[in-house]
């Protein structure tokens, strides 16, 4: 038996479309997060609608989707790379235009979907960190969980902590945790840190940030003891 809940199990397959996505966050939002979503958490019609009207256009279903079922719920949208408001969606000129959905705290990422293919249910997904904008994923869906997982990892409830990770324990990372089925996506700092790849044990969760020699790892328990457990499977420099 399971003596925590494993992302990975819950992904199982990968994110095939915004209803599992969605999906998955009310999972997570329950388990994880320890709260259930509630109807407040969402974004009313009539803010969706007037963001659609000062845009011009509508939002893809899947972008809408995710705003009507969590946009407001601020441990899951807004602690490092927050979510931007219905009425804070905008679009960047560049490449014929990119609808910006997502900024880094400092203003130093975005992250948004091209108008060439805004009409699409669920499009792909840029990201751009003061050069150029370069693809993030495939799909809007697989972003959310994407977003749902980045900001719930950096939570502020002490559960989580950094380390740079040594070779010689990549073997234990690979054992002891499953990949979790996103795909490989671009961190947005630098080269060097990519790509982003997720991994999971039950009540454990873990991103590893760039390839073997130049890795971190970003590590998150459900409990303070599942954040032990992590440093006890991985006993690297922990930050804290």
């Amino acid at each position: 038996m399971l003596d925590g809940p494993d992302v990975s199990v819950m992904l199982q397959g990968g994110v095939r479309s915004h209803a599992q996505a969605m999906d998955f966050v009310r999972w997570f939002a329950d388990a994880w997060a320890g709260r259930p979503l509630q109807r407040e958490d969402g974004c009313p019609e009539e803010e969706l609608a007037a963001a659609e009207a000062d845009l011009g256009f509508g939002l893809p279903a899947a972008l809408r989707a995710g705003y009507a079922l969590f946009g407001r719920r601020h441990d899951l949208t807004r602690r490092q790379d927050p979510l931007v408001r219905p009425a804070g969606l905008h679009v960047d000129e560049a490449l014929g235009g990119v609808l910006v959905f997502r900024r880094e705290n400092q203003d130093c990422a975005s992250w948004g979907i091209p108008l060439t293919r805004i009409e699409q249910e669920d499009p792909p997904v840029l990201v751009e960190s003061g050069q150029d904008w370069i693809p993030f994923l495939e799909r809007t869906s697989v972003a959310w969980v994407e977003l749902v997982l980045s900001e719930f990892l950096f939570g502020s409830n002490g559960h989580y902590d950094a380390c740079e990770l040594p070779d010689p324990l990549l073997p234990a990372l690979h054992s002891g945790y499953l990949r979790v089925d996103l795909p490989d996506h671009p961190m947005w700092a630098s080269e060097e840190d990519s790509p982003v790849r997720w991994y999971s044990a039950p009540g454990r969760l873990v991103r590893r940030d760039g390839v073997q020699d130049q890795s971190w790892i970003h590590a998150r328990g459900r409990t303070s003891a599942d954040l032990e457990r992590i440093r006890g499977d991985l006993p690297g420099p922990w930050v804290r």
